[in-house]
């Protein structure tokens, strides 16, 4: 009886990790390639955190950069930093554990999904607003600061950030409800679509809702932003006062520099995965959505703008006098 009661614990015991541990793909690196593949990720990511961090932490204390598009620069580093958080470490942990050893908790998983889906929708929210703040500050100058007031900055910051919330709760609601009968993630990171890809019920409502979600999201932006610059362009280019356009241009042009970026780097994995002969190298492609922008970013904002460089300047040469 008690022999039986065992065996009937251990195939419970059995189902039960089945159910909760999930065996994660990962990056495939060969061995001889594992120290070079993690110390570069490794330097990615140190150099992610400290220029965005160090960037928001410049802005925060320093007053003259208390201004609406310096703060909207803030809400995309703290962002960057977020989604670079959600995928890097995880990769880092994977790269010297063989490919059969590597698993996650479902709940580990999903959390991962969320994380990556939430830095995406709200990457291309605050493009929009900045492309916006750009729009008033270029075509309606006299304005500017009764429109972008410091409470509709926030105002503006927070919708987009319970905007994204909203849309990839419910995004990863529909795929949690399902029930599981298979184990494996089959991608360097979680997402939505590897998690639902484990359940083998009727996908329809999962695929309806991430398709419209995502439409709404890149039309909207892709539209707004288009619209935004091409109202800019024309303003600037009938402009008579040539030195304010030429300048006006050169903010804009680092705002677009930046949501192209992001474009490149979050269609490419899409192209490549519907190629079979490139399925691989969609799989990598889809870490540099959480790799290359965050890098760049801080970058681009920092050569781009004349009064981060001169404070950025002033800071390490402060340091370097003392």
């Amino acid at each position: 009886m008690s022999f039986l009661f065992l065996s009937l614990l251990s195939v419970m015991e059995n189902q039960t990790f089945s159910a909760d541990i999930l065996s994660m793909e990962g990056l495939k690196v060969s061995p001889g390639a594992s120290v070079p593949a993690f110390v570069l990720l490794l330097l990615i990511y140190v150099f992610i955190m400290v220029s965005n961090l160090g960037l928001v932490l410049l802005i925060c204390t320093e007053p003259s950069l208390h201004q609406p598009m310096y703060l909207l620069f803030c809400n995309m580093s703290i962002n960057d930093a977020f989604g670079a958080t959600a995928v890097i470490p995880r990769l880092l942990s994977d790269v010297f554990t063989p490919t059969p050893q590597r698993y996650i908790r479902f709940y580990e998983c999903v959390l991962q999904a969320f994380a990556s889906h939430f830095h995406a929708a709200t990457s291309h929210a605050v493009l929009m607003i900045m492309a916006f703040d750009r729009y008033v500050a270029i075509c309606n100058p006299l304005r500017y600061a009764s429109i972008m007031t410091s409470r509709m900055v926030v105002r503006l910051s927070a919708g987009a950030w319970v905007a994204a919330f909203v849309s990839v709760a419910i995004l990863l609601g529909l795929t949690v409800r399902l029930t599981r009968c298979r184990r494996l993630i089959s991608n360097p990171f979680c997402d939505n679509a590897s998690l639902f890809k484990l359940s083998c019920q009727n996908l329809l409502i999962n695929h309806i809702y991430g398709l419209g979600s995502a439409v709404v999201i890149l039309g909207s932006s892709l539209g707004s932003v288009t619209l935004t610059y091409l109202r800019i362009a024309i303003m600037c280019f009938s402009s008579r006062n040539k030195g304010l356009s030429s300048k006006a241009l050169q903010t804009c042009a680092s705002h677009l520099a930046v949501y192209v970026i992001m474009l490149v780097a979050s269609f490419t994995p899409m192209i490549m995965h519907r190629n079979p002969q490139w399925a691989d190298g969609g799989k990598v492609a889809s870490v540099l959505f959480h790799v290359v922008p965050p890098a760049l970013n801080p970058i681009i904002y920092g050569l781009n703008c004349k009064e981060l460089r001169q404070k950025i300047g002033s800071v390490f040469y402060t340091s370097k006098v003392k």
